[in-house]
């Protein structure tokens, strides 16, 4: 591999430690979101989670047209089918059942939550799992595919993406200040060191922004997650992993370099060292290792693991459920949430239906699960 990585890891462990600091201290759980909302009929969490995608929208589109952004459409974003919405409402199921998502869980492990490592050992182990079910999947996701809506919706339209995102950014803005005024953005909390998840919302689109213009990608940390699982693969049964043809791909191949460390963009789900673990492994150190400051500064740091063990199940299940479901979408919802829906990508905008749809699901079989 070419190029100067040093600054490329630094620049993401920077950036993973804001995120899990912020994430941390505002207790910013996208699975909460989802859950409270078709649990207990409260958007509390759900408007900070619509405020990140708004505002990385404005932020987005803005760096753009100022020629910020170095690809557009961002890499690994394709066209859209049927397996974006089934893989969407697996992982929204899976979501609800860990009790976090794939960033969540890592500042949880950060702060010492041991059924939060319970739901990273699952989600290694549903990305490796998934290789043994790609070929009939991506026949699937090809016999479903609508390549006559291309990438986003504003190039199916064929304009500029400023004539949605501007009128769509100016309804937000005001729908925003609507929740400011009526304290509906607002937490009332006497918890020392507490930030409020709209602040946390804004640093995290924050985050998105200087992520796609430091590696061209917005965050993402889950086929990461799939290499680990595949390296414990190969441990377990020795050549197996060179036989599966899903890790002999590679969706990222472009004659481009990321603008920071001059790193090429070439990389896959197999172990080893390119482009996307340069870009996410240094992310998911630095959200583990902010929310451990954040935990250290508050005097929270601590291994924390008192919890039934019906709990652990359903952490360790709903690991599995997302980690299947990231390779099947393909990829988690900080990256369609942060990144894909404010660029009106068409498989986030149907992953982000297929969501809310598993989230009721899983709702569901929480009510059962605790009844």
């Amino acid at each position: 591999m070419t190029g100067n990585p040093a600054s490329l890891v630094a620049a993401g462990l920077l950036l993973g430690m804001v995120a899990g600091f912020v994430m941390h201290r505002s207790d910013f759980c996208m699975a909460g979101a989802f859950r409270d909302l078709f649990l207990f009929g409260s958007a509390t969490m759900l408007r900070p989670v619509l405020l990140m995608s708004a505002a990385a929208m404005v932020l987005l589109e803005v760096a753009r047209v100022c020629g910020l952004v170095p690809l557009y459409p961002f890499p690994l974003f394709g066209i859209p089918s049927a397996s974006n919405l089934a893989g969407g409402a697996i992982f929204g199921v899976g979501m609800v059942l860990a009790g976090g998502c794939v960033v969540g869980t890592l500042y949880r492990i950060g702060a010492g939550n041991v059924a939060a490592m319970v739901t990273l050992a699952g989600l290694m182990t549903g990305s490796a799992l998934y290789a043994e079910i790609h070929p009939v999947w991506k026949r699937l996701a090809d016999a479903t595919a609508m390549p006559a809506l291309g990438v986003t919706v504003p190039a199916f339209l064929g304009i500029e993406p400023y004539w949605l995102t501007t009128p769509l950014s100016i309804v937000a803005a005001l729908v925003v200040l609507h929740w400011q005024r009526r304290g509906m953005l607002t937490r009332h909390t006497q918890v020392e060191g507490y930030l409020q998840p709209w602040r946390t919302a804004l640093a995290l689109a924050g985050v998105s922004l200087l992520s796609v213009m430091a590696t061209t990608m917005p965050l993402g940390v889950t086929t990461s997650y799939t290499k680990a699982g595949g390296w414990l693969l190969d441990r377990v049964t020795p050549g197996h992993v060179a036989e599966l043809h899903y890790f002999r791909a590679l969706p990222l191949n472009l004659a481009a370099t990321t603008p920071l460390g001059e790193v090429p963009l070439i990389g896959g789900p197999a172990p080893g060292s390119d482009a996307i673990v340069l870009v996410q492994v240094p992310v998911i150190a630095g959200i583990i290792a902010g929310s451990a400051l954040s935990a250290l500064l508050l005097g929270e740091l601590g291994l924390r693991y008192r919890i039934p063990a019906r709990q652990y199940l359903a952490a360790l299940t709903g690991g599995i459920l997302m980690g299947l479901a990231a390779r099947m979408a393909p990829s988690c919802n900080i990256w369609h949430l942060a990144g894909g829906l404010p660029i009106l990508a068409w498989q986030s905008i149907i992953f982000t239906a297929g969501l809310l749809a598993g989230a009721w699901l899983g709702s569901r079989i929480i009510i059962r699960l605790l009844a």
